[in-house]
């Protein structure tokens, strides 16, 4: 403790603390729509699909706008980046609570889009974070400021209660004062001293016409414009993606030609998009599955997102010990296994939420062993990759609520979607074996580039 307190003095922990408040109410509001579903459910008539893509709708805006969210970093002030992303995160809120009556479908989708800025929010917060203390305690400050993912935990425990007394388009305006409280800390407190380079008007510009560009895409799947029915929604996070990579810089594009940057984006998929997308849609699941009250599956929403999150660091700690490719080994397999336990058994109640727990608890672990790997593979590029690896976790955590609702409204059970991700799960698993040689070698700190040769240092402002 007393190391840890003297790290914490080595910088400014006023700064930290206000990256950890930004991203932590960031991504409260980002999975704000999970939780209350089930309420929503009673005013808005929707289907088993209509439902996973309401909810994982924010899920993909972050995935996609974390990526120019990062690179606007690269060229301006990290602090005003946090002050714009919080009053976008807090619109849907301020627009709920002044409308009179339930909002159209639609709405709540374009709504979405904007609360997944809170969940953009860790492109910014973690880089500036760091900006504030020395390289020697880099991986302590960055530990901590991604820890604001416990603002999941806030969701389980906060809406469905207040959703239950209150209503719950006035129980989101319970996001406001946090949010007033974050920008108030990032306004006095935030402190960006990373070094800046390219153009600000560019990158902003970039930002806010993906912004639009999300607002537009997920109206016209919702038009059936992209694909009738299932296709459209399936086709989403690719033509999402493609956008995005058409109006980012070379060097985002350059590290997407490597093989290893896809395995690493397709675990990361399955381990953050599994916490992200399963929190966003797990209250759905239980009320559905085992109809147990909505407020009862908030709290189990928040237990299970809490039992993920505190873990992350444990698992960047036990992959220093065995490197990361040892963990995600047994974790990948962990995780293809439970799926498939619970494809099978379709189990009760108590069964159920004990392989939840287990889940959860891969998710976690495995979030902090990939991140390990990040700076080995790609030194001096881990600025880029942070928003590369982050994103494809985004379009995982989409996928999963989407597919899960397919599964119920197709089959009339969830058997289909375990059974999904637990052929994903064990996709990657087999590709990490396949890799395991060559890996464990960069995994040790001897760098290489995807065809085996030394690799060359880029360095980039992050």
């Amino acid at each position: 403790m007393k190391q840890v307190i003297e790290s914490l003095k080595s910088g400014n922990w006023r700064a930290l603390l206000a990256c950890f408040l930004y991203f932590d109410t960031g991504f409260t509001v980002w999975v704000m729509f999970g939780p209350l579903a089930p309420f929503i459910g009673k005013n808005i008539t929707m289907t088993p699909v209509q439902q996973g893509f309401l909810v994982a709708v924010p899920v993909l805006s972050a995935a996609i706008l974390r990526i120019p969210f990062g690179n606007a970093f690269q060229s301006c002030n990290g602090r005003l980046l946090a002050l714009m992303g919080i009053a976008l995160s807090a619109i849907p809120a301020f627009v709920l609570l002044l409308m009179p009556a339930a909002p159209s479908y639609s709405l709540l989708l374009v709504l979405g889009v904007f609360l997944g800025v809170g969940g953009a929010s860790f492109a910014v917060a973690l880089p500036m974070a760091g900006s504030n203390y020395p390289p020697r305690v880099q991986g302590l400050v960055l530990g901590l400021a991604a820890a604001g993912n416990i603002g999941a935990v806030l969701d389980g425990f906060m809406f469905p209660g207040l959703a239950e007394h209150f209503g719950w388009q006035k129980a989101t305006a319970a996001a406001l004062p946090l949010l007033a409280l974050t920008a108030l800390a990032v306004f006095f407190w935030a402190r960006d001293l990373s070094v800046k380079s390219g153009s600000t008007r560019q990158a902003v510009v970039a930002f806010f016409l993906l912004l639009a560009g999300m607002v537009g895409l997920v109206l016209l799947v919702n038009a059936g414009v992209l694909g009738q029915g299932k296709t459209g929604l399936l086709m989403l996070p690719p033509i999402g993606a493609a956008f995005t990579i058409a109006l980012l810089p070379q060097r985002y594009r350059a590290v997407l030609a490597e093989r290893d940057t896809w395995v690493i984006m397709l675990v990361y998929s399955i381990t953050f998009g599994g916490f992200v997308g399963m929190s966003s849609y797990v209250s759905t699941l239980l009320t559905t599955q085992y109809q147990i009250s909505k407020v009862d599956a908030g709290l189990l929403m928040a237990a299970l997102a809490f039992t993920g999150a505190i873990l992350r660091p444990l698992g960047g700690l036990v992959a220093d010990r065995i490197t990361g490719v040892r963990a995600l080994l047994v974790l990948l397999a962990l995780i293809s296994a439970l799926d498939f336990t619970f494809a099978g058994t379709m189990p009760p109640l108590a069964s159920g939420v004990a392989l939840l727990f287990g889940m959860y608890a891969c998710f976690g672990l495995g979030n902090g062993a990939t991140f390990q790997l990040v700076p080995h593979r790609w030194k001096g590029k881990t600025g880029v990759m942070t928003g590369i690896v982050g994103g494809a976790g985004g379009i995982g955590g989409f996928y999963l609520p989407v597919i899960m609702g397919m599964a119920k409204e197709s089959t009339g059970s969830y058997q289909m979607g375990f059974a999904t991700f637990g052929v994903i799960a064990a996709a990657a698993f087999a590709l990490v074996i396949l890799l395991r040689e060559q890996w464990l070698v960069w995994a040790a700190g001897t760098l290489h580039d995807a065809t085996g040769e030394p690799a060359l240092e880029v360095v980039h402002a992050e």
